[in-house]
């Protein structure tokens, strides 16, 4: 069934700026590339959060390659941010990149976040993507590790977005949603849960915004022309999230 559609990007006479972001969990690229490419292709993004890129043997080469498949470039993360990997079209200005490696906790999997400042139009925004933690302790330090960063960043509007590994209801979830706002929450649009694509049963993955922000709608694309549930399905274990934000010019 065909969704109302999500406004396309432009950038608006005032200099702000209409963007498409995905988050999406992308499992190392080991399910059907091909599929990964054209669900990314058919949300016609500006930016990609995502999580799970490609981490050992030639991985800068294997996040070069979708990015070329989808009509991107890869902006920071991959391997360096421990999964996390921002990619972004040729809208954006890219003002700095970082990437992040947090505090490891022994016997658990690194994690670390993938973030730039760029610009779309004369809107000026601080982007992070981020996988948290399976560990609910060590989840909620990383929440709010977000939160610190985007601090730091010292931008006037930034968008966070990943794999919580928490649904809406947990505490980490709600740190982010505390101080951010939940895209999917303010302005729902398509399909909510994003885990498991077969049967999705739970919201997991979120695409977070400062205020100031407008969010236009979010949620799991659905219907949208070259988007096949085959395509969703095969691609990886998660459901991508899509959002239309209006960010003002700075």
């Amino acid at each position: 069934m065909a969704m109302t559609p999500l406004p396309d990007s432009r950038t608006e006479p005032d200099g702000s700026a209409v963007i498409r972001v995905l988050s999406y969990n992308i499992r190392s690229m080991r399910d059907d590339r091909a599929a990964l490419a054209r669900v990314i292709l058919a949300c016609a993004p500006d930016l990609v959060f995502v999580q799970e890129a490609p981490r050992f043997f030639r991985w800068r080469k294997h996040a070069a390659r979708l990015a070329a498949r989808t009509g991107l470039v890869v902006l920071s993360g991959g391997a360096t941010a421990s999964g996390p990997l921002l990619l972004c079209s040729l809208r954006t200005t890219v003002e700095r990149t970082e990437d992040i490696l947090l505090p490891l906790t022994p016997g658990l999997h690194r994690r670390g976040f993938a973030t730039a400042v760029v610009r779309i139009g004369r809107a000026r925004i601080g982007l992070l993507s981020c996988h948290l933690s399976l560990r609910s302790d060590e989840r909620y330090a990383q929440a709010g590790m977000v939160l610190d960063r985007l601090k730091a960043m010292d931008v006037p509007h930034a968008i966070a977005a990943g794999d919580l590994n928490d649904r809406p209801t947990g505490r980490s979830f709600r740190r982010l949603a505390g101080e951010l706002q939940d895209c999917w929450a303010a302005r729902p649009w398509g399909d909510e849960y994003t885990s498991t694509p077969g049967n999705p049963q739970q919201r997991i993955d979120a695409i977070f915004a400062t205020e100031g922000v407008e969010v236009l709608g979010c949620g799991v694309p659905r219907g949208l022309p070259g988007l096949s549930e085959d395509d969703l399905r095969a691609a990886t274990d998660h459901l991508p999230v899509l959002a239309a934000l209006r960010v003002p010019a700075s």
